[in-house]
């Protein structure tokens, strides 16, 4: 399942050549705070449900779907290179991981952002249709 967000960027399944580029990917936005730290363990247990964007070979943005359960799925690890940003990469990726989830038959995807709008403009709203929320306890810092 491969997608093609302008002439030159795919968006396509992650395989375990592409962890390091995720990985590096991803560190700038988790030294920003926008992004939890993922270990590489963690990378290779979601390769599978991670998707990544190539432009002419280079990974420029990923996201993965956390599957919960057969109810529940998280887009998680979204991050689109700035060179990138504004061209449709983000939203391909969300889509890719909405896309896996309804072929598995999950009820829900959610997705924990400080990027409101964007996951709006994605489809996502904060209610299901039976008006449940997420709330959350921190637990620490």
């Amino acid at each position: 399942m491969a997608t093609q967000t302008s002439t030159r960027v795919i968006i396509r399944k992650a395989t375990e050549a592409d962890l390091d580029a995720i990985a590096e990917l991803i560190t700038p936005f988790v030294e920003q705070g926008l992004l939890l730290e993922r270990t590489y363990d963690e990378l290779e247990e979601w390769q599978g449900n991670f998707f990544v964007a190539d432009l002419d070979g280079k990974i420029v943005g990923c996201a993965a779907l956390e599957v919960y359960s057969r109810k529940l799925a998280e887009v998680r690890s979204l991050a689109v290179a700035k060179e990138v940003q504004g061209m449709g990469v983000g939203r391909a990726l969300v889509h890719a991981c909405v896309d896996l989830a309804q072929e598995r038959g999950i009820l829900e995807v959610m997705a924990i952002t400080a990027s409101e709008e964007f996951f709006r403009s994605c489809g996502f709203d904060f209610n299901t249709p039976n008006l449940k929320k997420a709330m959350f306890f921190q637990t620490g810092s």
